[in-house]
C-alpha cells in the first residue's frame, strides 16, 4: 500500500509505475477480502497495460476502492461508516446530459427524504493518452450563488467567482441570498450548464427553539453535501469526476458556512438580536451568538427530520472508528486540523491525540490544477440546459467525503 504525505498525487508517468500501483492495490484487495492469490489478476492487468496503456477495474474492485478511499480520508471525521457507501458505477456515461441525469438520481437517492445515505457516482477515468471526456467545475453539486451589489455581496461569497462564470454562460439567478447554483460540466472541453430542479434539492429553514425572531432572519441550508472537486484514485487509475456525499456535521453549517466572516457572516446580526455588545470582544458576543446559531441549526434539522450529526457525537464516532481499525490491525491516519471540530475543540477526544497525517491509497485527492474556466463563450445558447426531473424517483438499484465537508 502506497504511503504519501500530500493531498496531491502524481499521475503514473510510465507503465512500470502504473503496474506497481495496480499491484499494491490488487494485493490489498485480495488480502482484505480473503480472495487468495492475486497473481492471475495482476498478470491480466499487466497484459492490459502493455496493450492499452491503462487497465479497467472490475465493478468489485471499483466498489472496494471507493470505500477504502473514504476509510483513508485523513480529513474526514465520519469514517466509521465507510462500509455503507453506495458505489454507483457510471463509467459507461460519456455525455454531460447523461451525467447530469445520473447526478440528479444520486441526489434523490442520497437525500432519501432527509434520511441521508452516503453515495458516490463514478464517471469515466483519465486515460494516459486521452482527454477525460467529462469534468465538473463545481466544488459541490449543491451550493448557493453570490452577487455583487452596492451594499456588498449577497449570497455565499465563496461562490462569487463561480457564479460569475455561470452568468457568463447565460445563467442569471434570482439575485437572492440562497439561490441554487447550476451544474457546470465540461464535455470534451466544452462547457455545459444544467440547472437543478428545485424539487429534488431538500433545504432546511433555520429556526430557534427559544427565539421566535430567529425565523425572520431567513436563514436556510441544503440537506445534502456532495463533494465534486476531488479526484478518486484507485490503484494508479484516476477518476476526476466522482462526486460523493456523506451527511453534514452541525459545525460545518453553523460554525463555518453561516458564521465565517468570509461566508454568510451571520454572527453580528444574531448578536444584535440577542442584545449583545458587539463593540467589546470581552463580552464574548461571538461565542454566545455562535452557540445560539448552532442550537438553531441542530433544532431545525431535527425538526425537519434531516440527518445531521453534532460535533460531540461525531468525535465519539471517530474514536470508535479508531478502535475498530486498530482491532483490524490498521493504523488510522488523520489531519488534526480537520478532525478536531471548529467549536468546543478541547472537549473532543481527537484534540488531545497526535495523528499521523501520512496519506494512503486509495484516496481522494485535490487535482494539481483546477480546470481553467476563465474564458467562457457567452453566445451559444446550447451551453445552457434545463433538466426536467423524471416522473419516477431514483431507486436503490439505479446505476450509480472526506464525505463530510462544509
Amino acid at each position: 500500500m502506497n504511503i504519501m504525505n500530500s493531498t496531491q498525487r502524481a499521475v503514473p508517468t510510465d507503465e512500470g509505475e502504473l503496474l506497481r500501483q495496480a499491484g499494491d492495490f490488487v494485493l490489498q484487495y485480495y488480502q482484505e477480502n480473503g480472495l487468495g492469490s492475486p497473481g492471475q489478476r495482476i498478470e491480466q492487468i499487466r497484459r492490459e497495460v502493455e496493450s492499452t496503456g491503462t487497465y479497467v477495474h472490475t465493478r468489485e474492485e471499483l466498489t472496494y476502492g471507493a470505500k477504502v478511499a473514504w476509510r483513508n480520508s485523513n480529513r474526514c471525521i465520519g469514517r466509521l461508516f465507510w462500509r455503507s457507501l453506495k458505489v454507483r458505477d457510471c463509467r459507461h456515461i460519456q455525455s454531460a446530459q447523461q451525467a447530469f441525469e445520473a447526478l440528479a438520481e444520486h441526489i434523490c437517492w442520497a437525500t432519501n427524504g432527509g434520511k441521508i445515505r452516503s453515495a458516490i457516482t463514478i464517471f469515466p477515468p483519465m486515460h494516459p493518452q486521452q482527454l477525460c471526456s467529462l469534468q465538473m467545475a463545481n466544488s459541490q453539486l449543491i451550493r448557493y450563488a453570490a452577487y455583487t451589489t452596492d451594499n456588498g455581496v449577497v449570497g455565499d461569497p465563496q461562490q462569487l467567482a463561480f457564479t460569475q462564470r455561470c452568468q457568463a454562460l447565460g445563467w442569471q439567478g434570482k439575485q437572492g441570498e440562497y439561490d441554487l447554483l447550476p451544474l457546470l460540466m465540461y464535455e470534451n472541453g466544452n462547457p455545459r450548464l444544467f440547472e437543478w430542479p428545485e424539487e429534488i434539492i431538500l433545504e432546511v429553514d433555520i429556526v430557534h427553539p427559544d427565539y421566535p425572531w430567529f425565523a425572520a432572519l431567513g436563514m436556510r441550508w441544503h440537506a445534502l453535501p456532495v463533494i465534486a472537486d476531488m479526484v478518486l484514485e484507485i490503484g494508479g487509475i484516476y477518476y476526476p469526476t466522482a462526486p460523493f456525499n456523506g451527511y453534514y456535521m452541525l459545525t460545518e453549517i453553523a460554525a463555518r458556512n453561516l458564521a465565517d466572516e468570509n461566508r454568510y457572516n451571520k454572527l453580528p446580526l444574531i448578536a444584535q438580536q440577542l442584545g449583545l455588545d458587539t463593540n467589546n470582544l470581552k463580552t464574548l458576543w461571538k461565542d454566545r451568538a455562535l452557540l445560539e446559531l448552532n442550537r438553531a441549526v441542530l433544532h431545525s434539522f431535527q425538526q425537519a427530520g434531516v440527518t445531521l450529526v453534532d460535533h460531540h457525537t461525531a468525535a465519539a464516532q471517530f474514536m470508535h472508528f479508531v478502535s475498530t481499525e486498530q482491532r483490524e490491525g490498521r493504523k488510522v491516519t488523520a489531519d488534526w486540523a480537520w478532525i478536531v471540530p471548529p467549536m468546543a475543540a478541547a472537549t473532543h477526544p481527537p484534540y488531545h491525540l497526535h495523528w499521523d497525517n501520512s496519506v494512503r491509497s486509495p484516496n481522494y485527492f485535490y487535482p494539481p490544477e483546477k480546470l481553467d474556466t476563465s474564458q467562457l463563450p457567452t453566445d451559444n445558447p446550447d451551453f445552457y440546459c434545463k433538466y426536467a426531473i423524471p416522473s419516477q424517483p431514483a431507486t436503490t438499484d439505479a446505476p450509480k467525503c472526506p464525505l463530510h465537508q462544509g
